[in-house]
């Protein structure tokens, strides 16, 4: 009982591991969560809302007016819900969307393809971001904990405009084949969409290395175009709290989902330990023996020593007759000549011997009294017609 304690003080004293898991939620403060860009949030624009309902549902019977940002490592709406998302865009807002990778139909109608980047020579996988306008920040910035990089491959050079760049941060800054799109902005209607494939730029892990801060912050100023109202998404994250157990609130609290084991630990040894001390002893009760034989030898005992041969004999036959019938399927009704043929047949006896057999019987049946030899000689013929 003590080691188990040990052991769980010793699980419960370790450091916790740190958890790389692409939360994108406002609320939580992992390396991929976005507590820090919801803060900033909050400092630059005038107003900011948490809208946990899908786009097309909120978007419906209101009159929203600023900018509406979504920020996950994946990002995939329905037609209908892309449909009106575009054409509350189209009516003079912003639409910002921050994901790895964008659906099909959305790059479509912006003439957009994207691509996954890889450069052979870096096998630390870190990449380099920048913004391509200068007076904002003029500087690149790193970042190695990424999945995946992609970049826009296609572009419509006539209504878009390249807002940030990506590169391997072992690639020359002369080497303008290496440099990729990564951020874009196109006009829509009378608003515009922005579209950044790199969505860690608003995570806390990010925004908290270096001077990382920095690129984020002048990414933010696109988003501020009017300072308006700030939507953010908490419906799209990989993150969002989701409540399927009861037991969640205990597993979700590091003390009380320890406490809980032990709880439990605690409930085994005692079954284990109090269970075995007090339960008593469990009688061994022997089956019940097969009597058949004695009973049987018990009765022609009884016959026997009242020499009541005929009786014995009566009981003999009947057996015999009665084997006939479950083993040959032979009716013993006509005992003819027939009969005799048909059995001696299927025993593999002789006629000659099988038909002495049921003449001793028939003999036997018509006496009233019969001597020990007789049922002795009975006995001999059906044992020796049985070994046939």
């Amino acid at each position: 009982m003590l080691l188990v304690l040990a052991l769980v003080f010793a699980e419960m004293a370790k450091p916790k591991e740190v958890n790389w898991f692409p939360s994108y939620t406002s609320h939580h403060k992992i390396p991929f969560g976005t507590y820090i860009f919801n803060e900033l949030a909050q400092s630059k624009f005038n107003s900011v809302t948490q809208v946990s309902q899908p786009p097309f549902k909120y978007l419906k019977n209101r009159d929203l007016k600023g900018t509406y940002c979504f920020i996950n490592n994946t990002v995939a709406f329905g037609k209908e819900e892309l449909e009106a998302l575009l054409e509350w865009t189209a009516k003079g807002h912003t639409l910002f969307i921050a994901s790895e990778d964008f659906e099909a139909p959305l790059l479509d109608t912006l003439g957009l393809k994207t691509k996954f980047t890889y450069t052979a020579k870096n096998l630390s996988n870190v990449y380099e971001v920048k913004l391509t306008n200068n007076q904002l920040v003029d500087n690149y910035f790193s970042f190695s904990k990424a999945e995946s990089y992609n970049y826009f491959s296609q572009l419509d050079s006539v209504k878009t405009r390249v807002v940030g760049l990506l590169k391997a941060k072992s690639t020359k800054d002369q080497d303008s084949s290496s440099v990729k799109p990564n951020i874009i902005k196109q006009s829509f209607g009378k608003g515009q969409i922005i579209l950044s494939t790199f969505p860690q730029a608003f995570t806390n892990y990010f925004i908290l290395k270096d001077r990382n801060v920095d690129y984020t912050a002048s990414l933010m100023s696109y988003l501020k175009i009017n300072n308006e109202h700030l939507y953010l998404d908490a419906y799209y994250k990989s993150g969002k709290t989701v409540y399927s157990s009861p037991m969640y609130l205990f597993l979700s609290n590091r003390s009380l989902k320890w406490a809980y084991y032990m709880v439990l630990i605690a409930v085994v040894c005692y079954v284990i330990f109090e269970g075995k001390r007090k339960q008593r002893a469990i009688p061994i009760i022997a089956p019940l023996k097969n009597q058949t034989l004695n009973f049987t030898r018990t009765i022609s005992d009884m016959y026997y020593e009242k020499q009541n041969h005929k009786a014995i004999a009566s009981h003999k036959i009947q057996y015999f007759l009665d084997n006939i019938r479950r083993q040959y399927n032979v009716s013993t009704l006509d005992i003819d000549d027939n009969f005799i043929k048909n059995l001696a047949t299927r025993s593999q006896n002789t006629v000659a011997d099988t038909k002495n057999l049921f003449q001793l019987i028939e003999q036997i049946n018509k006496a009233k009294q019969i001597n020990k030899d007789e049922l002795q000689r009975l006995n001999q013929l059906i044992e020796q017609f049985k070994t046939q």
